[in-house]
C-alpha cells in the first residue's frame, strides 16, 4: 500500500511540475514581435476564450466575420480599436483587458 501511495504521489508531482509554471517567461516577448511563439500562443488562448464563439475557433467566421486574412484589411491598432469599441454588428469587448486586446490585435494583424 505504501508503494502504491508513493507511486501516485511521485507521479502526481512529476505531472504537476511539468504542467505548472508558465508565468516565468510570460513577459519575455514584450518587444511587439507578433510572430513570437509565446505571444502567438497567448494570443490564440485569448482568442479561443473570448472571440472564437463568434469568429470560429479556426478564424473562419460564424456569427462574426472570417478573420483568416484580417491583417490585409486592418493593422494592429485598428483591430485593437475594434475590440475595444466594436464595429458594425460587433459589440465592444469590455471584458478583454488592454494588454490582451493588444496581444490579439497584433496576432490577428499578422494574418494576411
Amino acid at each position: 500500500m505504501k508503494k502504491l501511495l508513493m507511486t501516485v504521489l511521485f507521479g502526481s508531482a512529476i505531472v504537476l511540475g511539468a504542467c505548472g509554471g508558465g508565468g516565468d517567461n510570460a513577459d519575455k516577448n514584450k518587444g511587439g514581435e507578433s510572430g513570437g511563439t509565446e505571444n502567438a500562443s497567448a494570443a490564440e488562448d485569448i482568442f479561443q476564450s473570448n472571440c472564437s464563439s463568434c469568429h470560429g475557433s479556426d478564424l473562419s467566421g460564424g456569427a462574426g466575420p472570417d478573420l483568416t486574412k484580417v491583417g490585409k484589411k486592418h493593422d494592429a491598432k485598428e483591430i485593437e480599436d475594434i475590440i475595444h469599441n466594436g464595429k458594425d454588428g460587433m459589440p465592444a469587448q469590455t471584458q478583454v483587458s488592454d494588454k490582451d486586446a493588444k496581444t490579439v490585435a497584433e496576432w490577428l494583424a499578422s494574418k494576411k
